[in-house]
C-alpha cells in the first residue's frame, strides 16, 4: 500500500490545524509523528485514514497497484487511539461482531480473539478485561 498525502490541510472555522503537508507512506514502514498536544497530530492521522476529509489538497491511495477512492480508505486503515470510547457492557465478541459490520476483518472472529489471546475470554464482558 501506498498512501500519498498532497498539499493537505485541515482547518477548523478559520484556524488552520496543519497546512501544506506532503508525504508519501509505504506499507512495512514506521512513521512517528511528534508534536505538542494540540498540534494536530490525531487530527492528521484521521485525514490519513479518511476518518475526517481534509480542507485543502488531496489523500491517494493504492494497494496491490489499484487505485483505492477516498471513500473506501477506511478498508483498509484503521486507527487505534487511547481515547476511543468502548461499550463495556459488550463481550469481545460481541464488540467483534459490531465492529465487523463497518469494517470486515480477513480472518475470523475465533482467529482474531486467538491471536491476541483471547479466546478463552470471548464472553467476558470488556469492563472485567484490565
Amino acid at each position: 500500500m501506498h498512501l500519498t498525502a498532497t498539499n493537505i490541510g485541515k482547518r477548523f472555522n478559520r484556524e488552520w490545524i496543519f497546512r501544506g503537508v506532503n508525504h508519501c507512506f509505504t506499507a512495512g514502514n514506521a512513521y512517528a509523528i511528534t508534536g505538542p498536544n494540540g498540534s494536530g497530530k490525531s487530527t492528521l492521522l484521521q485525514v490519513l485514514a479518511g476518518a475526517t476529509m481534509q480542507s485543502e489538497g488531496a489523500v491517494t491511495a493504492t494497494v496491490n497497484g489499484q487505485s483505492v477512492p477516498a471513500d473506501k480508505l477506511f478498508l483498509h486503515l484503521a486507527i487505534a487511539a487511547p481515547y476511543l470510547e468502548l461499550i463495556e457492557e459488550m463481550t469481545a465478541m460481541e464488540f467483534l461482531q459490531f465492529h465487523t459490520h463497518f469494517k470486515p476483518l480477513s480472518i475470523s472472529l475465533n482467529e482474531a480473539l486467538d491471536k491476541v489471546g483471547l479466546a478463552g475470554a470471548a464472553q467476558k464482558q470488556i469492563r472485567y478485561f484490565s
